[in-house]
């Protein structure tokens, strides 16, 4: 299993984790990827194929204090959000970034 957060962009959103399986975390986060925006997401599968995707997400929550790993984010009403075109978080250009975070990233680019 694999832990997703959740950026919900509502004023009431919490942020929570939730757990995939492999074969749905792929299909969420194909290709490397660790972020994306469930518009995309929508767009890519077709709403249906989503939809078959996310719902059993909902039934695994998890306690932040009980995660070992974040292995993803899904953003939802942040088409607004500018992140990489990659969609993963190493490829934050390094403006944006600290120096910490520009070391980190640069090694596990490529």
């Amino acid at each position: 299993m694999k832990n997703i957060q959740i950026i919900d962009g509502a004023s009431n959103g919490t942020f929570s984790l939730f757990q995939a399986t492999d074969d749905e975390f792929a299909a969420i986060f194909p290709n490397g990827r660790d972020m994306e925006l469930v518009e995309d997401l929508i767009e890519r599968l077709g709403e249906a194929k989503a939809g078959e995707v996310l719902t059993p997400l909902w039934g695994r929550p998890l306690l932040k204090r009980e995660a070992f790993g974040l292995h993803g984010t899904l953003f939802y009403d942040n088409e607004h959000r500018n992140i990489p075109l990659s969609k993963r978080e190493v490829d934050w250009d390094d403006r944006t970034i600290n120096a910490a975070q520009r070391e980190l990233f640069s090694r596990h680019r490529g």
